[in-house]
Parts: structure tokens; sequence; C-alpha cells
């Protein structure tokens, strides 16, 4: 097994970035993956104690399957992050200031239009990022991995391709039988130094319909994992024991 591709979620329901490397630290996701998120303003979260909700209090493609055609790029370098509308206007903002969250909250919440929720108070969406919190699907913060031989199981059974993105992981497998990744669950993985324990599989949702390219609900894989394999998941999450960097192309040992 190895890593065919490496991605990072910078926006919570946007698009991933491919990355070459990435550093791990345990107990933590991949660095800025989901690191910031529009909450909508009926959201009910808490930014004095920012826990986990469920992804429906935020701009997600399950409800807002047009936030696939948004084009995202988080320079770290800079702090900047930039969002490319296929169809309308571009932003580049902060999302570290007060004033750049502000912006880009206005910028998403225009995007959203009638599908932006608001409090009973009249509180509209806000942009949010808190140090060291990810706005991950999981309760706790994890890493997906999704091998490549699954998918193409699934696209052998619909008889089309499935676009890997649909799915949103952070590592993409490559050598690897179909569904070998669910009989990893409890062992530890190493990748270079890093130590990674699978947890348990992911099961997909209505996200998975959207098309990551046309932004446009043309497949529902969920219907067809569950219809083909009595299942619907793909994938799996797995935690970070101990640190390291981790590229594209490395190995994968079951240790």
């Amino acid at each position: 097994m190895k890593i065919e591709s490496l991605y990072r979620y910078p926006v919570k329901g946007l698009t991933p970035e491919p990355l070459s490397h990435a550093t791990l630290s345990p107990g933590r996701c991949i660095p800025s993956d989901r690191a910031f998120a529009l909450a909508q303003g009926d959201a009910g979260l808490d930014p004095a104690q920012p826990g986990w909700i469920s992804k429906m209090n935020f701009l997600c493609l399950a409800k807002n399957p047009a936030a696939a055609r948004l084009r995202t790029r988080f320079d770290e370098a800079t702090g900047l992050l930039h969002i490319h509308d296929l169809a309308g206007e571009d932003i580049q903002a902060s999302p570290y200031t007060a004033e750049g969250r502000a912006a880009l909250a206005t910028y998403l919440t225009a995007f959203l239009g009638p599908e932006a929720r608001y409090g009973t108070d009249g509180q509209p969406p806000h942009f949010h990022h808190f140090p060291l919190h990810s706005f991950c699907d999981h309760k706790t913060q994890v890493i997906s991995l999704i091998g490549l031989g699954s998918l193409a199981a699934l696209e052998a059974a619909v008889g089309a391709p499935r676009e890997k993105l649909r799915f949103r992981a952070n590592i993409y497998i490559e050598d690897i039988a179909p569904w070998a990744e669910f009989s990893l669950l409890g062992k530890t993985l190493a990748i270079g130094e890093a130590r990674l324990v699978v947890q348990e599989r992911i099961d997909r949702c209505p996200a998975t319909q959207v098309n990551p390219e046309t932004a446009e609900k043309d497949a529902n894989p969920v219907k067809e994992l569950r219809q083909h394999f009595g299942h619907i998941d793909m994938g799996v999450f797995a935690e970070v024991l101990t640190p390291g960097e981790i590229k594209q192309g490395d190995k994968i040992r079951v240790v």
C-alpha cells in the first residue's frame, strides 16, 4: 500500500487542496484541514466553547451543492484565503482577522442566497476560525483514508466513474484490494515515522451525490453502495499516535 494522493479541505464543505506532504501531530488532523467554516445563523455554535456540532449547521455540500463550484486556496505564508467562483465574483481575505472573517461571511452568505439561514433573533451566518479546532465531521480530530480498490469496485458495479473527491478523503491509497481498509480496524499503520491507529469505517451521506467538477447531483453513491455491497461505507478514520511527515508516494505498512 502507498499514498496515491494527499488532500486537505481548508474550508468545511468547500474544495480540496492537493498536498505534496503534511506533518502529522498526535490527536490532530492534517494542518489546516477544516480549519474554517461558515456556520448558519441558526447553528447554535458557542464561540466560547466550540465543540462538535453536525455538518448540517454549516455550509455543506449535502445542503448546498452549488458550493462545489467555489474553488478555494489557503496561502499559509500570507494567511489569506482565496475563493474563486466559477460563475461569479472572487474574494481574498484573512480568516484570522475579524474584518476578514466578516468579509468572508458576507461573500458566502450572498453566494448561498435563499439557502442562507438566520437565527430567530436575525443572527446571520458567521465565518469562524478557532485555534487548534477542526470543523471535521468526526467528533475527534482524525485522518480519513480511502482505498482506491474500493472506489474501483464501486465504479465497476455501477458501470460509471465515481470521482474520488466526492468522498473528500485526506489520503487515497493505491495498491490495495477492494474494501481491504476495513480489515485494518484497530490496527496501527506506519507511514514514515508517523503512526496512525485505524478507528472506524466512514458511513457516507448525500454530499457524495454532488459531482465535484460540475456541482450537479448526478449520482447516488449511498444508494449504490447499499444496493451492491450491503453497506454505505467508503474509507476509514484513523487517529495520529506518533508525529511525522507523510508525503505522496509513501509506503503504508501495518505495524
